[in-house]
């Protein structure tokens, strides 16, 4: 059995995303109403950003008077610093987008992969456990908790996180294969197999 895998999804707010993230209501609630003008700057920077010209649309970004910017443009300039390998600013970001909408659940998913891809598990694990709070149906939210826990140590709490993540999205075969880490950590080889049958089926491997 190889070491078990994590997935650190980045949030992408242009649209264009190969795993059709979830959205709910209250993410789009900001504290203040965004003005007129700076909307329309905000949808072209989304545009250059899915378009991969992230200079420009971090130009555009900046250009934005701090006070009129959303949780979603702190979340997207906290992004491109992350693609340029600036984590301590894109951080920073993030931290932003939380104090501008502290229920902006995308902020703490991806303060959580940082910490997580710095071998920060317990920073990690708090911030998906405010993802999961906040929007309990999002399956990458309680698989990521589940890979901060297993760095942990903490095989019972990311089993019942993996069970959430398939329980919302059992067409995912990274859950499986960390599931099956899991149980054989605890020895539990007859519910291992179980797991392994349908992550073949998934994958059409052998593990």
């Amino acid at each position: 059995m190889k070491k078990f895998l994590f997935i650190a999804f980045i949030l992408i707010l242009s649209g264009v995303n190969a795993f059709a993230l979830p959205f709910v209501k209250k993410e789009t609630t900001e504290i203040y109403t965004q003005a007129e003008q700076y909307q329309e700057v905000t949808q072209q920077a989304n545009v250059l950003y899915a378009e991969n010209n992230i200079n420009q649309a971090k130009d555009l970004l900046l250009s934005i008077p701090e006070n009129q910017r959303t949780a979603q443009n702190w979340l997207l300039i906290g992004n491109i610093l992350q693609d340029q390998g600036k984590s301590d600013e894109a951080v920073f970001m993030y931290k932003k987008a939380v104090s501008v909408n502290d229920e902006y659940y995308k902020a703490y998913y991806n303060l959580g992969n940082i910490y997580l891809s710095e071998n920060k598990p317990n920073m990690a694990a708090e911030q998906y456990s405010k993802v999961v709070k906040l929007n309990p149906d999002y399956a990458y939210g309680h698989y990521n908790l589940a890979c901060a826990y297993i760095k942990l140590g903490k095989y019972s709490k990311a089993k019942f996180e993996l069970y959430n993540a398939i329980d919302l999205k059992s067409s995912e075969p990274d859950f499986y294969y960390n599931l099956i880490y899991i149980l054989k950590k605890q020895n539990k080889e007859k519910e291992a197999k179980k797991y392994i049958e349908i992550y073949n089926k998934l994958t059409g491997e052998n593990v």
